[in-house]
């Protein structure tokens, strides 16, 4: 039985240009996919990638809040919208507990680094630091402990001699942008 195109309706927060947002939305739209972007919600009103949502139509809220404001207006859009799944993309805060046990639908992070090395910031810097031969990028599925749920994709990127952290980090974007495609498709086939 073939699945219906767009059934799933996916959410996604960011907190700058959204260039993880722009390859999913390329993605759903260029594949045909069983799921769709429906809602995009930064917590910075001037995000770029509220811009790119609202040129493809996309439902979009800029939500300047504190944590539990943010939180508070955010999971009733996202109940609003009906949302079965949600992407953190390049959003820079941490989720409460309670969000996340209030949230009806599955939450994916995508965190640049080999998990479960070098959660938290400055991945690459501590990558190259550490002399390790490559660095990488990881799909989970978000808990209540930083960066430590089930791993549902992950992809190496090889460490240059003469990679500065900005360098390093250029390079696993462009492989963030070909797995968070391909890992929303793999947690939208369970869903279903």
């Amino acid at each position: 039985m073939k699945k219906l195109t767009g059934n799933i309706n996916v959410g996604v927060f960011i907190s700058g240009r959204g260039s993880n947002l722009k390859e999913l939305i390329k993605y759903s739209k260029k594949n045909n996919t069983n799921w769709k972007i429906k809602l995009v919600i930064s917590n910075k009103k001037e995000a770029k990638g509220l811009a790119y949502a609202k040129k493809n139509r996309i439902i979009n809220y800029g939500i300047e809040n504190k944590k539990p404001q943010f939180e508070k207006k955010a999971l009733r859009y996202l109940k609003k919208n009906k949302i079965n799944l949600l992407c953190l993309a390049g959003f820079m805060k941490i989720l409460s507990k309670e969000f996340i046990k209030k949230s009806k639908f599955k939450i994916i992070n995508i965190h640049p680094s080999l998990l479960p090395k070098y959660k938290g910031l400055n991945t690459h810097e501590r990558a190259i630091k550490a002399g390790d031969k490559y660095a990488g990028s990881t799909v989970h599925y978000v808990t209540a402990k930083l960066d430590s749920g089930k791993k549902i994709l992950q992809t190496k990127v090889k460490i240059l001699k003469k990679d500065k952290p900005n360098s390093l980090a250029n390079r696993v974007l462009k492989a963030e942008h070909i797995i968070y495609p391909k890992a929303v498709d793999i947690v939208c086939n369970k869903i279903i």
